[in-house]
């Protein structure tokens, strides 16, 4: 093959993609469990845990008969651990990852210890925020996120101890510092990249962490109870997803190799980061936006419907096919965090003078289902996920769109820390899954004999 200067990428790329097609038949001729999923939805098991659990369906009869979504975290019903702090107008982030850390709930001198211990913990080393963010300001949060998780290594006096002790300190620091890598990261984004004034708030001890993140993030700090409210009750209900979530298992992953707390949870942020797991809430937010756009009457169902479905047959918006914040990998008939987000997200955009937007989020929310069901095969029922309205409560809380991903990531640290404790307690194998070459035998051609292409 000749190359020049101009194509050699374009013809190499073709050579690349040619050689790594896969006959889609041959996954069903091998009983290949494609996304570790079989084909109604339900997960191959890979292992056990007591941190989170997602249920979804009821077995009867050997078959799955889906029911409304539950989410548990240590056994404790979500809905039941949110109505619990909200009844008593407290906030309920810091209790949630007390509990999924130490597998129960703590009483109220416990919890005050625990919160002001934490408290402390927030603080970057010295210089951090000036030599590894501030002199190396990058476009992409989550990519900066990594980077400094990874360089945080370097300050550690003892990083590659994998005892408990030592691995529940290393996450507990990093459950506290999430916030500020993620804020200061931004600041150095839109300051360096954006030429907009530079400011740097450090985090206050009697504050939360949902108060840290916009007492942080904004000029003035002044944020409302209901803002505040809305933002640690979106971190509950990202904090933990069960262990076969995609940044969840990763943690398993690369746990099992024996590997320092650093580079498992940089692994965790790479995979939270693409569009089909944590950086789905941003493409909601974008796709809403492009459906507002160009459709114009909002309370028109028929107008709404063609343009989804144009959307669904990748004619529309990012041409994937894709109606994203709709349908989940286990959820069905409801996410249960949808529908404890959903009456909250109400309130405060009723107070943000945002009702009309609302009601276009319900009227999708509403549609999307409908059109998914009649124009593609599915095998199990579709309803929105917690990204349909995450994205837009950042927006209502002025959080810009380069933080959605990581305060995603804010949350489920918690999650991941338990699950990389319990994969270390445990003393499992090396996960390594099985993959069927499907490659022919081939003989080996000397260079002379080779023809040219």
């Amino acid at each position: 093959m000749a190359l020049n200067k101009n194509n050699w990428l374009e013809e190499l790329s073709k050579k690349a993609e040619s050689c790594s097609i896969i006959d889609p038949e041959l996954y069903t001729k091998y009983d290949v469990k494609r996304g570790l999923r079989d084909i109604s939805g339900r997960g191959v098991l890979a292992g056990l845990t007591e941190i989170g659990e997602v249920h979804a369906y009821e077995l009867k009869d050997d078959k799955m008969i889906p029911s409304p979504g539950k989410l548990y975290y240590r056994g404790y019903d979500i809905e039941d651990l949110v109505k619990g702090f909200l009844n008593e107008n407290r906030f309920g982030f810091e209790e949630t990852c007390y509990l999924l850390l130490f597998g129960e709930l703590p009483d109220r001198e416990t919890l005050k210890s625990f919160e002001k211990n934490f408290a402390e913990l927030r603080k970057l080393p010295k210089d951090f925020t000036r030599d590894i963010i501030m002199k190396a300001p990058g476009k992409d949060m989550m990519n900066v996120l990594s980077r400094s998780v990874l360089a945080m290594y370097s300050y550690d006096h003892n990083p590659d101890d994998i005892s408990t002790q030592n691995v529940l300190r290393q996450c507990l620091y990093l459950i506290a510092c999430f916030p500020l890598l993620s804020v200061y990261a931004y600041h150095a984004f839109n300051h360096y990249h954006q030429n907009n004034s530079l400011f740097i708030h450090g985090p206050r001890e009697d504050l939360s962490t949902a108060e840290n993140i916009l007492h942080m993030l904004r000029p003035d700090s002044n944020f409302t109870q209901l803002e505040a409210t809305l933002l640690d009750l979106s971190l509950v209900l990202h904090a933990e997803h069960g262990g076969g979530n995609n940044s969840t298992f990763t943690t398993h992953v690369v746990t099992s190799t024996g590997t320092d707390t650093y580079s498992a949870m940089a692994a965790a942020l790479c995979s939270l980061k693409g569009p089909r797991h944590g950086g789905a809430n941003v493409k909601v937010v974008e796709m809403l936006e492009n459906i507002k756009q160009n459709v114009r009457h909002w309370d028109d169902d028929e107008e709404i419907c063609d343009y989804l479905s144009k959307i669904l047959n990748k004619e529309a918006f990012d041409r994937s096919g894709l109606i994203y914040g709709i349908g989940h990998a286990v959820y069905s008939i409801s996410d249960p965090r949808a529908e404890i987000f959903r009456e909250h997200v109400e309130k405060l955009a009723h107070q943000k003078g945002l009702d009309e937007e609302f009601r276009f989020y319900s009227k999708i929310e509403k549609l999307a289902p409908k059109v998914i069901s009649e124009q593609r095969k599915i095998y199990k029922g579709v309803s929105a996920n917690i990204d349909f309205y995450s994205g837009f409560v950042y927006r209502m809380l002025d959080i810009p769109l380069e933080l959605y991903t990581p305060m995603f990531a804010v949350a489920r640290i918690a999650g991941w820390s338990a699950h990389r404790i319990e994969e270390l307690v445990n003393k499992g194998k090396i996960i390594r899954p099985a993959y069927k070459s499907i490659a022919s035998r081939k003989e080996y051609i000397p260079m002379s004999e080779r023809a040219k292409k």
